[in-house]
């Protein structure tokens, strides 16, 4: 018999309802451009010249640092204010990683830089962590791919 204090439960992070539906498509993969379904994206993208392109556009990954930076940004303001502090002046940095995998894949690997100059390193730690809980990509990417999480 398994000690039930051992066994770790998942945590399940998927939606119980979907209040909203992003829609982007891609034309012509990493050599050509994305929209989204509303007319607020319209970007060339290209390849990096690490990867081989000549980099006349943007990239998934500038793409997905940016998305990921400002939700988490966002979690850390929203668990900033139930715990009552103002995050004015506070960053979020995302640099996303990508290379060659054992799978003859490639896969992602992410560090998220946090500047809360307002507060002590403890508080601001405790907040980050409980930002990484509440934060969508965080809980998408747990598991997934490495994040590291830099506070400074």
């Amino acid at each position: 018999m398994t000690d039930a204090t051992a066994v770790e439960t998942a945590v399940d992070t998927r939606p119980s309802k979907i209040v909203y539906v992003a829609e982007a498509t891609a034309h012509g993969g990493r050599d050509g451009y994305v929209t989204s379904q509303d007319g607020q994206i319209e970007l060339r993208v290209a390849m990096p010249p690490e990867l081989g392109g000549d980099g006349s556009g943007t990239n998934p990954e500038q793409l997905f640092a940016a998305g990921y930076s400002s939700c988490f940004h966002n979690a850390l303001v929203l668990v900033g204010r139930r715990s009552g502090f103002d995050l004015t002046g506070s960053t979020v940095a995302a640099k996303v990683g990508i290379g060659p995998n054992k799978q003859r894949g490639y896969g992602l690997a992410v560090a998220l830089s946090v500047s809360l100059p307002v507060l002590d390193p403890n508080t601001a730690e405790k907040l980050v962590d409980a930002a990484h809980e509440v934060c969508p990509y965080s809980n998408a990417t747990r598991g997934n791919i490495d994040v590291t999480i830099l506070l400074g």
